[in-house]
């Protein structure tokens, strides 16, 4: 017996509710003007590339936080969801917080990714950090020592 005429969605096949709903509606999507930090990676191999800009304060505990984030991701479903939640993982937390953010955190908060989008979740992990470094740089602070190898293994991934 054929199947004639049915439509399947792959995408709803490939992601997770939780995926597909930030996708359609993701949170702290644009640029902000006179970022204090700049995050540009992407991934030459699938295309996706990703902007993150963060806004930097002190706290009442006069600890720095990212105040502000926002991205602007030309990719895929899963590009555009992991940026959509590392924004939402890191606003309000303190620089030193948001550093810890892991891509396993990002996939979990999704819940789920298929194996073949976790570089999705690398690249937004990798644009927080190069906008926190842009941050630093542009302050002309000292680097914590994550950061600055982080940093480095980006820069030597890409060849630069």
């Amino acid at each position: 017996m054929a199947i004639k005429n049915k439509k399947i969605n792959t995408c709803s096949a490939l992601y997770t509710t939780k995926v597909m709903e930030i996708f359609k509606n993701p949170h702290n999507f644009g640029k902000i003007k006179n970022a204090d930090g700049i995050g540009k990676v992407g991934n030459i191999i699938c295309g996706d590339v990703m902007w993150l800009y963060i806004k930097v304060a002190e706290n009442k505990k006069k600890k720095e936080i990212i105040k502000d984030i926002k991205f602007e991701t030309f990719g895929c479903v899963a590009a555009i969801s992991t940026s959509s939640m590392i924004t939402d993982l890191v606003k309000g937390k303190t620089i030193k917080q948001a550093l810890k953010v892991k891509k396993d955190n990002i996939i979990k908060k999704l819940g789920g990714l298929p194996s073949i989008k976790y570089h999705c979740s690398v690249l937004a992990v990798d644009a927080l950090t190069e906008a926190i470094y842009d941050y630093y740089l542009k302050q002309g602070k000292d680097f914590p020592d994550e950061l600055l190898e982080r940093h480095k293994k980006l820069k030597k991934d890409k060849g630069e």
